[in-house]
């Protein structure tokens, strides 16, 4: 008989609050659960169950009486095989890597300090490369929904661990849409933060400059607390980030207030899957059903971007990392990771320049589009894909399967995917929220609002999440400073989605908030400027409240950007709506004579949407 049900974190600590079960009795129900799908290829290496319970008893024994235990405490959860876990080999699923680690990656450590307990490594495609699930010497993880079908990859065993109920939480990477395609195919919600976010220090490497942890959770909100423990810069870790750690309690945004950008008719193409073509238009239906402003937008500069990850020069860092890890035994390697990665060899000098100058126009262009909108909705896949489908089509039906995934990364956006549908296949039907950088906490209030929408049972466990509590803040351990630093307010061309927000992100400025002025500001858009800018001027009277982003950097890339301002900008203080002031871009008076005057518009935004 079952203790705790599912095993998402409310319910768990409700059990632990009310003394119904322990983190002793709920190892052992986990590993009962896993002996009773013994065949589901869904692990690489468990932890010894005798060891696992001595951990859960010595969790206890430490916080027995405490006023206050750890935000994870007795909560079980998985890592995906290529990130390191101390005293477990990391294989990658390359059998030839058996060799335990000493030390564990800094999000397993961070996850380990909060008291969660964990169970094991699961398979993956092999190298984290494919999106399929297949790719691996370990077999291929049981999709709980339909044994016939792909769990999806490359994290197909983290997915198929926490949709099953095996564990409570899982971690596992994101270079192509590793942390959504799966989650998509296994009903279960996939978080892809913003690169950097999180450390990939102790992760081996697909493609480095790309690479990202992700989070598989039961529901978006014990994702967003799990991101909040292990968010936050990292010494150890080169491509780590000075972002803004998004609110582990978020709450669902309004959608009715959101502009939703969405693929054109002509963009997404459903291979023939008529179920999953009803479920997305359902969707669709229930969204614009709470009033958002619902816009198209032309995804084919987005999809040039997602080809450049296996048929431009990236591949060739994906070839460096592999080979390296694999000792150039090619021969050993799975066939279709070869086939993926073998034209990494042949890439030159000159093609990685010439790529980096297309992606850099392409992020250009798609900026400019997701700049319309506020989150950007489309299917996490559009097809669910038989074994044997698969089969006869490898290359081509997982490039498919990456199709709204694979331009994330390289673009520099952030995403989280969540169910959104039982399909008339009986499968799993999912979406994708996405955003620029740092638009973290925004895409989990959406996703949040998306999963409220549509109330659909916890995954595979067929349970529905009954049970809602406070989480304590204070509980929430740190990585790094979470706080600290200045906050500035913008208002044109360095909003998020505008053409100078790069040159924040550049400064290790990270999202705060979306908000208003106070409503004494007035806006015009200047003359002669390039890019088009605007000022924003404060008045005695007759002002209205202008939409502005605050971020968050340090002081010295404040002092950075303020060189970069021409006149006749300058950096000065910006009183918000709830009366709190912000360093912000403020306009000079003299140049206003011959600006136009688009306070009415409300924003930036709305003034060139028009």
């Amino acid at each position: 008989m079952s203790l705790v049900g599912s095993l998402d974190l409310a319910a768990l600590r409700s059990a632990y609050a009310s003394g119904q079960a322990t983190p002793v009795d709920v190892i052992n129900e986990v590993y009962d659960r896993i002996a009773g799908r013994d065949g589901d290829n869904v692990w690489i290496t468990l932890v010894p169950r005798e060891q696992a319970v001595a951990a859960a008893a010595a969790l206890s024994a430490r916080y027995a009486g405490a006023d206050r235990r750890p935000p994870l405490f007795g909560i079980p959860f998985a890592v995906k095989d290529n990130i390191d876990a101390a005293g477990l080999p990391t294989t990658a699923a390359y059998p030839l890597l058996d060799q335990p680690v000493a030390d564990s990656a800094t999000l397993v450590g961070a996850l380990l300090d909060s008291g969660a307990l964990l169970i094991g490594k699961t398979n993956l495609d092999q190298f984290a490369t494919g999106l399929n699930g297949t790719r691996s010497p370990y077999g291929t993880p049981v999709n709980p929904f339909d044994a016939t079908r792909i769990p999806g990859g490359s994290s197909s065993g983290s997915a198929v661990a926490v949709s099953s109920g095996l564990v409570s939480f899982a971690i596992g990477t994101d270079t192509a849409g590793s942390g959504r395609v799966p989650a998509a195919l296994t009903g279960t919600v996939g978080i892809k933060p913003s690169r950097g976010l999180v450390s990939t220090a102790g992760i081996l490497p697909a493609c480095r400059s790309l690479d990202c942890a992700s989070i598989f959770a039961l529901t978006v909100a014990d994702g967003a607390q799990i991101l909040a423990l292990v968010a936050g810069v990292d010494p150890r870790d080169p491509w780590s980030r000075s972002m803004a750690i998004p609110d582990p309690t978020p709450r669902p945004v309004d959608l009715g207030r959101l502009r939703i950008g969405v693929p054109r008719e002509q963009d997404v193409d459903f291979r023939g899957d008529a179920a999953y073509a009803q479920a997305y238009a359902d969707v669709l239906a229930q969204v614009i059903g709470t009033g958002a402003t619902v816009q198209e937008i032309d995804m084919t500069p987005f999809f040039a971007a997602g080809q450049l990850l296996y048929q431009g020069a990236w591949v060739a860092e994906r070839y460096a990392a592999v080979m390296e890890l694999a000792g150039g035994l090619q021969p050993e390697l799975d066939p279709a990771v070869w086939t993926a990665i073998e034209g990494g060899a042949l890439v030159t000098g000159a093609e990685v320049f010439a790529d980096q100058e297309r992606l850099r126009a392409l992020q250009v262009e798609c900026a400019a589009a997701l700049g319309r909108c506020d989150v950007l909705l489309t299917p996490t896949v559009a097809s669910s894909y038989t074994l044997k489908e698969l089969a006869d089509a490898p290359q081509e039906r997982n490039a498919e399967l990456g199709r709204f995934t694979t331009f994330g990364n390289l673009l520099d956006l952030a995403a989280i995917a969540v169910p959104a549908a039982i399909a008339a296949n009986g499968m799993p039907f999912g979406v994708t929220v996405s955003g620029p950088a740092g638009s973290d906490a925004l895409l989990a209030s959406a996703a949040l609002a998306i999963e409220t929408l549509v109330d659909l049972p916890l995954a595979a466990t067929g349970r529905r999440a009954v049970i809602t509590e406070p989480v304590d803040r204070a509980a929430i351990p740190v990585i790094a400073q979470r706080t600290g630093g200045v906050l500035v307010s913008v208002v044109g061309a360095h909003l998020s989605g505008m053409p100078l927000n790069g040159d924040l992100v550049r400064l290790g400025a990270s999202l705060e908030a979306a908000t208003t002025t106070s409503a004494d500001y007035r806006l015009y858009a200047l003359a002669d400027t390039v890019p088009p800018k605007p000022g924003l001027l404060r008045v005695a009277d007759d002002g209205g409240a202008i939409a502005v982003e605050v971020y968050r950097m340090s002081t010295d890339a404040l002092g950075a950007l303020m060189t970069q301002i021409p006149a006749p900008l300058g950096i000065g203080r910006v009183q918000l709506a709830d009366g709190s002031v912000t360093h912000g871009f403020l306009c000079e008076p003299y140049a206003l004579a011959e600006a136009r005057d688009i306070t009415a518009f409300g924003g930036w935004r709305a003034y060139v949407s028009s």
